[in-house]
């Protein structure tokens, strides 16, 4: 009888997290890729104009890539910079937070889910 307790419980506790999961799930590849309104021009023109390229410490060409994760709603979050030099780091990623427009989610089979965008930046000084 336990036996069969047990199996009961596991056959409904599985679709149960398997919903939890696919509801926060971050997704790589998705049917209709996040957008910004006025398109990818437009997020860097906003991206530059947050940036503020006078904090940035030491000369020369610098890189990251800032990836973050576009919200089912539009708004993004963890927002994250990888290159080597953090002052430019944490630049890129203030000017990231600066911006208010929402973006356009992605969706997967018509639905809106979260998904991860990523955006190289380089700067010369």
């Amino acid at each position: 009888m336990k036996k069969i307790l047990v199996l009961f419980a596991l056959l409904f506790a599985v679709p149960v997290f398997s919903q939890n999961k696919n509801e926060n799930e971050i997704l790589e590849t998705v049917d209709k890729a996040a957008t910004f309104e006025g398109g990818i021009s437009s997020f860097r023109n906003e991206f530059a104009k947050n940036f503020n390229i006078n904090k940035v410490i030491g000369k020369g060409s610098f890189h990251t890539e800032i990836t973050f994760i576009v919200e089912r709603d539009g708004t993004i979050s963890n927002i994250k910079a990888t290159g080597e030099n953090q002052s430019f780091n944490e630049q890129a990623i203030k000017a990231i937070k600066k911006i208010s427009t929402k973006w356009s989610p992605a969706k997967v089979k018509g639905t809106e889910v979260r998904s991860r965008f990523r955006f190289p930046s380089t700067v010369n000084i």
